[in-house]
């Protein structure tokens, strides 16, 4: 084949290979984009608050949450000053009030710190603060509490140091971070395993955000571990 013939007929067989990887690469983004794992806040959010609500309350989470036990644990909290961060449908919240902890129950929720108002109202209850937060603060003054619970909520948090540091900053410095959250293996509750944190992890980004003593226990609970942080 003549020279003049054979040159633009492999420029040609080259534009096509170009055009047939640019097609694949772009099939390939997409499907990607398609396949995206939702956030552990859209997993969550893709039921409503009043089903997240009964969820949260029911007697199945009482089996596995083990709440007297964890308050036994926590100790004595009577006129402690207790921020529970992600409080939530205020589980923890009431039930830390019950026992005289004057009790800040943040979430970035208005639905749950409508329905938990409702409760506080409904019921009495005079000694929980409720504190709406944004995403990427607990909105803690300096040294304001001496306890931090944090329940099936560590996963929901991003930068995790950096709003770790804001929690070490806000508790008083003889207080404790008391992180509960589930093991990241498949158990029968809790957000899919690819959600969860492990202990690990968790450590090393409490460490990068200046907590340096540790208390792990994993014995306490079944599908969860607790930490506490100073």
């Amino acid at each position: 084949m003549k020279t003049k013939y054979l040159l633009p007929l492999i420029s040609f067989i080259f534009l096509i290979a170009a055009c047939s990887e640019h097609k694949t690469k772009t099939h390939h983004e997409e499907s990607k984009k398609q396949h995206v794992t939702p956030s552990a806040n859209d997993y969550m959010h893709q039921s409503s608050t009043d089903e997240l609500i009964e969820r949260f309350e029911s007697p199945e989470r009482d089996a596995y949450q083990k709440p007297e036990k964890v308050l036994e644990y926590l100790g004595d909290v009577k006129n402690k000053r207790i921020i529970d961060i992600g409080a939530g449908s205020g589980y923890f919240s009431v039930k830390l009030a019950e026992k005289g902890a004057n009790v800040i129950a943040a979430d970035v929720s208005d639905e749950f710190q409508n329905a938990l108002k409702k409760r506080i109202e409904d019921h009495k209850i005079k000694n929980i603060e409720l504190r709406k937060i944004p995403y990427d603060s607990p909105n803690l003054k300096d040294e304001e509490v001496d306890m931090v619970l944090i329940v099936n909520t560590y996963h929901h948090i991003e930068n995790r140091s950096a709003y770790f540091s804001e929690v070490k900053a806000g508790t008083k410095v003889d207080g404790e971070l008391i992180i509960i959250d589930f093991f990241k293996i498949e158990v029968p509750v809790g957000p899919p395993t690819d959600h969860k944190i492990s202990i690990d992890k968790v450590i090393a980004e409490l460490k990068d955000a200046g907590y340096s003593k540790f208390n792990v226990n994993v014995d306490l609970l079944p599908y969860q571990y607790i930490i506490k942080a100073m």
